[in-house]
């Protein structure tokens, strides 16, 4: 029953926590402003871009999960789902109709057509451009009922790709991110990110707690989630028996549990907060960043003015 404690998704892992499985990590030792760079280029660069700049960012996400040093068995469970659902999604937007457009008014008008009959011994025209279906399976026979053909048109397989691109970007850039970056880091950069707007009056230090308190929550909900999934491993409930309504019913006491569970931890650690005064670190005393940057950080700062460089010239294609 401890397979939540096998996805660490959005937890960051220490060193000390690897098991001596690859516990020097380049990637954490990078700037965290620059990681967080990297990731909004990944969440960025997909918008309006091409099939194949998506598809690069997938395999350029899927070589720095490879050669990053982190240890195995952080993402040798997580990542195989996420491939999975990706692959889910885009095959369900590829496959189900994608609809057609209004038809586009003509440019010229018809009376200007004219058909110029060929020879006796020409060969017959042939159709030119690219086909708009990709491929055709039907019809289908789902039992006694006879569907349609499937249909994979280009415009349906364009949104196939970029939907299972772009869930699998944002979830996995996010999570690496997360991953090598301590929560306290993380606080800093953003509000190092931030810091101008303190001139416009905003919380900027608040705003940075908050993410921060967020941050360490997380653990405190798989866990309240982990504990009631056992509670009803350990009566044997079957759900089949209960027939669906009451397994609704079940799952919703089980949802209003989870909540009264994590407001209950929430008002526990606000209570501990406002008996030490209410008080916390500002975010320069989190962190402090190092005088000189490392050599995989100014690689890293190379290799993105290079990505951006290619977004501006092939992230159309």
């Amino acid at each position: 029953m401890d397979w939540l404690r096998q996805l660490p998704i959005g937890q960051y892992v220490d060193d000390g926590d690897a098991r001596g499985e690859g516990g020097g990590s380049w990637l954490k030792r990078l700037d965290p402003r620059l990681k967080l760079v990297w990731t909004v280029a990944f969440l960025v660069t997909p918008i309006l871009a091409g099939p194949l700049w998506r598809l690069a960012l997938v395999g350029l996400l899927l070589l720095i999960t490879a050669v990053s040093g982190l240890p195995w068995r952080l993402w040798r469970q997580s990542l195989p789902l996420l491939i999975a659902l990706a692959l889910l999604v885009g095959l369900l937007s590829a496959l189900l109709p994608a609809g057609g457009g209004a038809p586009a008014s003509l440019q010229r008008p018809p009376g200007e057509l004219r058909l110029v009959p060929g020879s006796p011994g020409a060969a017959a025209p042939s159709r030119a451009g690219l086909p708009w279906e990709l491929v055709r399976w039907g019809p289908v026979m789902a039992g006694p009922l006879e569907l349609g053909p499937l249909v994979v048109t280009r415009r349906s397989a364009e949104l196939g790709i970029n939907g299972a691109t772009l869930l699998f970007t944002v979830i996995h850039s996010a999570n690496l991110l997360l991953l090598s970056t301590p929560p306290e880091e993380l606080v800093w950069t953003i509000s190092w990110w931030l810091g101008p707007l303190k001139a416009l009056g905003w919380p900027v230090e608040r705003l940075g707690f908050t993410l921060l308190l967020s941050l360490r929550f997380l653990p405190l909900v798989q866990e309240e989630l982990q504990n009631l999934l056992r509670s009803i491993a350990t009566r044997a409930v079957n759900l089949r028996r209960l027939g669906w309504k009451a397994s609704l019913g079940l799952v919703l006491a089980v949802g209003e549990r989870l909540l009264a569970n994590v407001l209950l931890r929430s008002e526990q650690g606000a209570e501990a907060l406002m008996a030490r005064g209410g008080l916390w670190l500002p975010p320069d005393r989190l962190h402090q960043p190092a005088a000189t940057p490392s050599g995989a950080s100014l690689a890293a700062a190379l290799a993105l003015v290079g990505l951006l460089a290619l977004r501006w010239k092939v992230g159309a294609l």
